[in-house]
């Protein structure tokens, strides 16, 4: 049974930075699409990015965040990483890791959150002006 389980969220300052990280067990083979997604209370929950446990390149949900959000991942450790830097108020939100049992490679499109079969229970980031 895939597991998946976020660590690493805090209270920050505006500039600071926080890594999220996304240790994932139960994983039958490696080609598994996963994801970081973020959601502030009463809002629908948005993409960041995504990214293949094989490696392949990241799939960006917003274009915005490029520069200062980086997705990776430790194949080896089965970990997800999401580096967030130059923090504002408004990346305030709580942060999910997703997974998917498709190759993120052979994707055409972002897959929304309803594709995404496994869910880890989120870690809060707040950032304070």
């Amino acid at each position: 049974q895939v597991q998946l389980e976020e660590s690493g969220g805090g209270s920050v300052q505006a500039g600071g930075s926080l890594r999220l990280s996304c240790a994932a067990s139960g994983f039958a083979h490696s080609n598994y699409c996963m994801a970081w997604f973020r959601q502030v209370s009463g809002k629908k929950r948005e993409g960041v990015a995504a990214i293949g446990l094989d490696g392949s390149p990241t799939l960006w949900y917003d274009d915005s965040v490029k520069g200062r959000l980086s997705i990776s991942r430790d194949r080896d450790e089965n970990t997800l990483y999401l580096q967030l830097n130059s923090l504002k108020p408004e990346d305030t939100a709580t942060y999910y890791c997703a997974a998917a049992g498709v190759e993120c490679r052979l994707l055409l499109r972002v897959l929304g959150p309803d594709e995404y079969t496994y869910w880890g229970q989120g870690t809060q980031v707040t950032v304070s002006s």
